[in-house]
């Protein structure tokens, strides 16, 4: 994002004394992502499974509350691709817990705009949505939360969508119940912003 449009959100975000949330989708699959591991030497490391392209996807946000002190990571899974009405159901859930204003950062893929959005913001005008400029992923600290989620679930074989469920539930909760986790994904993404 520019500067300019950062510093004018900041700004609408301190008088409005709105939440600002980062938003973004992420899919896991049963088949492993594999990483850099131990092994004794000459003994590689195998990690045997079944091809399948079954996937659970996750729509997440990462809150700033309006004093920029306290973070929080809400989230939600799904057995289908994410669409509007996913998209729509997240923002309901994320109003429903957080007070006054929310100013939410998505980025502009197609599932982000739209005729539901439209309305969801009609139906409450503290929900304000603003976009980041295409193709710059970075700026989004969300994307640090993947990178922690997926790194943690790396060289793993769950053997069905339900035990991946079960394992991605308890990881995003660590992550979820931990600030300096949280505030290394905001300083992490690309953004010129403060938590002080």
């Amino acid at each position: 994002m520019e500067r300019h449009n950062l510093a004018e959100d900041k700004k609408k975000a301190t008088r409005l004394g709105a939440y600002l949330i980062f938003i973004d989708e992420s899919g896991f699959m049963l088949t492993p992502s594999v990483r850099r591991t131990w092994a004794p030497v000459g003994c590689t490391p195998l990690i045997r499974h079944h091809y399948t392209k079954d996937r659970l996807s996750v729509i997440a946000g990462i809150s700033v509350s309006p004093t920029r002190k306290r973070l929080g990571l809400f989230g939600m899974f799904f057995w289908n691709n994410i669409a509007q009405e996913e998209v729509v159901l997240f923002l309901h859930e994320v109003l429903h817990h957080l007070p006054g204003h929310v100013i939410a950062l998505l980025d502009n893929g197609s599932i982000h705009k739209g005729d539901p959005l439209r309305n969801l913001c009609r139906r409450f005008p503290r929900l304000h949505l603003e976009y980041f400029p295409g193709y710059a992923q970075e700026l989004n600290p969300e994307e640090g939360v993947w990178r922690l989620l997926k790194g943690k679930l790396a060289n793993g074989r769950p053997d069905d969508l339900n035990t991946l469920a079960d394992l991605l539930q308890n990881e995003f909760t660590i992550v979820a119940q931990s600030q300096v986790s949280l505030r290394g994904c905001i300083r992490q993404s690309g953004l010129p912003f403060s938590l002080r």
